[in-house]
């Protein structure tokens, strides 16, 4: 199997084929205005350690699957590609949905995105998904509470499983300690990777 191969202006890696910010689509995007503001500007490590797990781990095929603060799409986009999934990126800048968009098209693939933050997310909306994914999204102590507070909601809907992967930020941490304390059933995994990419961290599982 191929793990990562990468030319000039992409690299591509468990399956996903994704853009330099030298690629002249990508570049082009830019010289339009589609400028991230909110770290949205690259694709975040992490995403690879929760890819891994569900490579492990497979959901059922068709999953409904809703990928929060998804940046570019790219854990979305290999659920879509993988297990035939049903996915939804919610982020909370509008700027990075032509970015997903372009790397739904050159994976052959379908993700829906909507501009919305973790708060905006009524029941009704989680209510729709199976599986509720974020990888890197913890960076700032604000962020982590809204990612707990989603969890939270979500599950006295009783349906999704969550999985949210960090470097171990202090705010992931922090925020992990507390859903692990609470419920009995969640899980913290380390895990490390040395390909597709180097990367370290924990999953945080509230099955």
């Amino acid at each position: 199997m191929v793990f990562f191969m990468a030319g000039p202006t992409y690299r591509q890696a468990l399956g996903l084929k994704i853009l330099n910010s030298s690629h002249p689509r990508i570049r082009k995007l830019k010289r339009e205005g589609h400028d991230a503001a909110i770290h949205g500007n690259k694709f975040w490590n992490s995403s690879f350690l929760i890819m891994q797990h569900l490579k492990k781990h497979p959901p059922k095929n068709g999953v409904k699957v809703l990928e929060i603060g998804c940046g570019w799409g790219l854990l979305g986009i290999f659920c879509a590609k993988q297990f035939g999934a049903r996915v939804t990126g919610i982020d909370a800048d509008a700027a990075v949905g032509p970015y997903l968009h372009l790397h739904a098209e050159i994976n052959e693939a379908t993700m829906q995105f909507q501009k919305k933050t973790f708060a905006q997310l009524s029941a009704k909306d989680l209510a729709e998904f199976d599986l509720i994914l974020g990888a890197d999204i913890c960076f700032w102590d604000e962020l982590a509470m809204d990612v707990y507070r989603l969890i939270k909601r979500a599950k006295k809907l009783g349906r999704a499983t969550c999985i949210v992967a960090d470097p171990c930020r202090p705010p992931f941490n922090a925020m992990a300690e507390r859903m692990l304390e609470e419920n009995e059933s969640a899980q913290l995994l380390r895990r490390r990777l040395s390909r597709p990419v180097r990367a370290s961290g924990d999953l945080l599982i509230v099955p």
